[in-house]
């Protein structure tokens, strides 16, 4: 298997993402932009449950790596979604990208914005996003950006934790997430997966550091400052749980986080 199949097994779960996207919302947003995109599995799932309702649902999806992009674009057209589905080869945190609509919603998910490690950029990307959010434009409601973060003591601790999959062929892969290093001073850390294979037939394959991660992990009250500078009206925290379509989480105070958390920060326009 391609890593970044193992990444959508292994990591990934765009059914709940959808689902806490749409609930985040609260009205029927059509169009989402997903930034740091990856393979686009959660736009992909996005323009598949928008069609399935008949919606003429939409996604914009971006991301710097160009064969990333390129293994995202066939996915799309497997499953029949790429007419729906603009895909741009850019940097994220610094390129425009011109669309035919703004977005509803825009997203950033598996911890992507501890990407961007300067405050001044983080600062300028989230303008960037504010401009893109629709005011309303479908009669909807307005937009909504949403992200994930981690934090806590633990994220800057040597760590390992290994989880076991199967896939539809009968190979069992098992995945590894480790922390290599970390300074809670800067909140810098460097992270890796990787995965151990073996297929139906008993072979086995190590792809060791399939991922490497370089990040900075921004708090809660960084971000929250960032949001409301940029011009988003209200933000509010959620816990990061599996969501089922059509459920709505409730938003928790930041105290209520665990010393060890990890939440979506919803930001909204007017």
């Amino acid at each position: 298997m391609h890593p970044l199949d193992l990444y959508e097994l292994c990591v990934q779960t765009p059914r709940s993402a959808v689902a806490m996207l749409r609930a985040a919302h609260a009205g029927r947003p059509l169009v989402l932009r997903e930034d740091f995109c990856g393979t686009a599995a959660v736009s992909r799932r996005w323009v598949a449950e928008g069609l399935a309702r008949g919606e003429l649902a939409r996604a914009v999806a971006t991301d710097l790596d160009p064969p990333t992009l390129a293994h995202a674009r066939a996915a799309a057209a497997r499953e029949g979604l790429l007419e729906r589905i603009e895909l741009h080869t850019l940097d994220s945190i610094r390129a425009e990208v011109e669309t035919t609509d703004d977005a509803d919603v825009v997203y950033v998910g598996n911890f992507s914005l501890a990407e961007i490690h300067d405050e001044d950029l983080l600062s300028a990307y989230l303008k960037r996003t504010r401009r893109r959010l629709a005011m309303g434009n479908h009669g909807f409601g307005g937009g909504v950006f949403v992200c994930d973060m981690t934090g806590g003591p633990a994220a800057y601790q040597p760590l390992e934790i290994m989880r076991e999959h199967h896939t539809r062929a009968r190979e069992t892969v098992r995945y590894v997430w480790r922390h290599e290093a970390g300074d809670p001073a800067t909140h810098r850390v460097r992270n890796s997966i990787s995965f151990h294979l073996t297929t139906s037939d008993g072979a086995t394959h190590d792809l060791h550091r399939a991922f490497v991660y370089e990040w900075r992990l921004w708090p809660l009250d960084t971000l929250e400052r960032a949001l409301l500078r940029a011009g988003f009206i209200s933000i509010e925290v959620y816990p990061h749980v599996g969501l089922a379509p059509g459920q709505a989480p409730l938003p928790i105070r930041p105290t209520d986080l665990p010393e060890d958390w990890v939440c979506y920060l919803v930001g909204r326009t007017p």
